[in-house]
C-alpha cells in the first residue's frame, strides 16, 4: 500500500470570511501543503506549494497584486527541496508530480524538480497556457512558475482510462490509476478551477482522499458552509463547486476515506506524516 508524507510549504493570510461564510474578518492563516505519495511504483508529488520563485515572480508588474491580496510567509527551511531531502528523498528520485490546477501556491516550486514527469489534467492546462498580464492574475496563476520546458514533460490524466472505485468511496464512482498499482486513483472536483483533481490514496488505514482546494477549511465539507460570495471572482463555477462540496460531505459523513485539503490549518494536520 502507499504511504502519505506531508510537507507544509509557507502559508498565506486571508479574512476567514472569504474561506467560511458568517466566520467574520478575522485573519486566519492557510498552510500550503505538498504530499510525498510512495508507492510500489515510484515516488509521486502532489503539488508543490510555495517557493522562493514565487516571491520573483510576484515581485514586478501587475503579479505584485497576487501577492497583495494573498499575503504570503516563506521561510528558508520550509523549502521542499529541503524537507525532501531531510526525508531521505532527492527531488531527483521523484518519479511524478501531480498537479491538482495551475493557481500559483499548488506550482510554486515546478522549476525544483527539473526531472520529474509532470501530468495535470488538459483542460486545466489549456485554460491556462496562454494567459498572461491581469487575465493570469484573476485565474490566480503566475505563468513565469511554469518550467520552460514544460511542454516537453507535460502528460496529461485524461489519457489514463476511467475504472470503477469502490462502493465504499460513493458519491465517487470512477477514477483513473495513474499508479498503474492500484494506490493512486484521479478523479474531478470540480468548480474551484478549471480542471481541478483531487487523489484517493490507498494507505494501510485506508482510503485518503487529497482534496485539493475543493473546501478552503474542514468546517466547509463537515458543515457544508460555502465561502463567501465574493470567493467566486477567483473561483471557476459556484453551482459545480457546491456539486463537488456535497459529493465531500457525504464521503465524510460515510467515514469510509479521510479527507485531507491542502489548507487546512488544524493541529493535528501542521506536520502530519503518513508513516511513522
Amino acid at each position: 500500500m502507499a504511504s502519505i508524507t506531508t510537507f507544509r510549504v509557507g502559508h498565506c493570510t486571508h479574512p476567514s470570511c472569504m474561506v467560511l461564510k458568517g466566520s467574520g474578518l478575522a485573519s486566519r492563516c492557510f498552510p500550503s501543503r505538498a504530499y510525498l505519495i510512495e508507492t510500489r511504483a515510484g515516488l509521486y508529488l502532489w503539488d508543490t506549494g510555495y517557493a522562493e520563485h514565487f516571491r520573483a515572480a510576484t515581485a514586478k508588474g501587475v503579479y505584485r497584486l497576487y501577492a497583495w491580496v494573498t499575503p504570503i510567509s516563506f521561510e528558508a527551511h520550509e523549502s521542499l527541496q529541503g524537507q525532501l531531502r531531510a526525508h531521505g528523498v532527492s527531488p531527483k528520485d521523484i518519479h511524478t508530480l501531480l498537479l491538482s490546477h495551475f493557481h500559483a501556491d499548488h506550482i510554486a516550486g515546478l522549476r525544483d524538480f527539473p526531472a520529474a514527469r509532470l501530468m495535470c489534467s488538459q483542460a486545466g492546462w489549456d485554460a491556462v497556457r496562454s494567459l498572461s498580464g491581469f487575465a493570469a492574475v484573476r485565474q490566480a496563476f503566475v505563468p513565469e512558475l511554469l518550467p520552460n520546458d514544460i511542454a516537453d514533460r507535460l502528460g496529461f490524466v485524461e489519457g489514463v482510462p476511467e475504472t470503477a472505485l469502490p462502493a465504499a468511496l460513493h458519491p465517487f464512482t470512477t477514477g483513473r490509476d495513474v499508479s498503474g498499482t492500484g494506490e493512486i486513483y484521479i478523479v474531478a472536483l470540480p468548480g474551484h478551477a478549471v480542471g481541478h483533481l483531487g487523489a484517493f490514496v490507498l494507505q494501510d488505514s485506508g482510503w485518503t482522499l487529497l482534496a485539493s482546494d475543493a473546501a478552503w477549511v474542514p468546517e466547509s465539507f463537515q458543515q457544508l458552509r460555502g465561502p463567501s460570495e465574493l470567493s467566486f471572482i477567483v473561483q471557476h463555477q459556484r453551482a459545480p463547486y457546491y456539486d463537488t462540496l456535497q459529493r465531500l460531505h457525504q464521503l465524510h459523513q460515510s467515514g469510509n476515506a479521510q479527507i485531507r485539503i491542502t489548507h487546512e490549518d488544524t493541529p493535528d494536520y501542521v506536520a502530519v506524516a503518513g508513516r511513522p
